[in-house]
């Protein structure tokens, strides 16, 4: 039974008529993070409208590959060769989902694998809503030193067991998340809720193209691109100057990437903006940071930031810095 840390909400401030009525929280494990990962292990806690647990489920699955980063999920090819395939669980992780508002830390991330998954199956999945709690963790201003999902456990006295177990993970996370979502309703704080979009990249005849191989990367646009264009909203933390190294990153600089990354674009883009950092589609003499993986190439980008002098870092490098990044002034 899960512990409760949560803020009591009076009759004085009702809980708001427009939150959800349940919650999915969710933790996928993974073979790696690009377009043709897969899902090795997968969790959801249900939860009601007021963040109370109703039941919980897990499963391993086969991902029909390489099993990626054993050292931290733990889940060798062994274990995995008798597990379900992805679509002999579809139907049962539906169900988890349905009619519920997908809770996830660093959501963007889950939603876009699971969405993946359910693409290659040729099934809609049944969320339209998710629900990012390292944003809602923003919005209550919580006082994190970073927003890993340890520091969001430990602010709530949440004692992980098993880290990068999927159950465990999720489990943690529906015991943060209550307390949180407690938090918002009692000062009548909006939830960070946001679309859910179905993939049509992948069907049963035609998988999507690859555009690179294996450590080259996928490009997040042109062919296989699922998302549309979309006008990103304003950056609200005023730009704060330069990247310089050995320092973090903080909230309102401007990112700008070029060329092909291993994470598709848009995900890079998604993590960007919800960490609190302005990504540009140019760049210019304001720009913080280039990331490319090739900083040789003779892209306009790669040209201007060496004209400018703007500092340039590669994916893996944006990606450590993306764990900590400091909040604006």
């Amino acid at each position: 039974m899960l512990e409760d840390h949560s803020p009591a909400v009076s009759a004085a401030t009702p809980w708001p008529a427009a939150y959800p009525q349940g919650y999915a929280v969710v933790d996928v494990e993974t073979t790696g993070l690009a377009r043709d990962d897969r899902i090795i292990s997968a969790a959801v806690y249900r939860l009601d409208a007021l963040g109370e647990v109703e039941d919980h489920w897990y499963t391993m699955v086969n991902p029909e590959r390489d099993p990626g980063p054993v050292w931290i999920h733990g889940l060798t090819s062994d274990v995995l060769e008798g597990a379900p395939l992805f679509k002999d669980i579809a139907e049962e992780f539906a169900t988890r989902l349905e009619g519920r508002v997908l809770v996830a830390h660093n959501a963007v991330f889950d939603w876009q694998m699971i969405a993946r998954e359910y693409a290659r199956v040729a099934i809609d999945p049944p969320v339209r809503q998710r629900l990012c709690t390292i944003a809602l963790s923003k919005e209550l201003a919580l006082p994190l030193p970073n927003h890993k999902l340890e520091s969001l456990a430990a602010h709530f006295g949440v004692v992980q067991q098993r880290a990068h177990h999927a159950l465990d993970d999720a489990r943690v996370l529906a015991e943060a998340f209550r307390p949180s979502l407690r938090a918002a309703a009692s000062s009548g704080v909006r939830l960070p809720l946001h679309e859910c979009r179905p993939l049509t990249e992948w069907t049963a005849d035609r998988p999507a193209p690859r555009i690179g191989h294996q450590g080259g990367g996928y490009s997040g646009y042109g062919a296989g691109s699922w998302r549309p264009a979309r006008k990103r909203p304003a950056c609200p933390y005023p730009n704060p100057g330069r990247f310089e190294d050995g320092k973090p990153l903080k909230q309102g600089m401007r990112i700008a990437f070029s060329g092909d990354t291993s994470i598709e674009r848009e995900l890079l883009e998604d993590r960007a903006v919800e960490a609190g950092l302005h990504v540009a589609t140019s760049l210019s003499r304001l720009t913080s940071l280039l990331v490319t993986n090739d900083p040789d190439s003779g892209t306009s980008k790669v040209v201007k930031a060496r004209q400018f002098g703007t500092p340039v870092v590669d994916e893996a490098a944006f990606g450590q810095l993306l764990r900590d990044v400091e909040q604006a002034d």
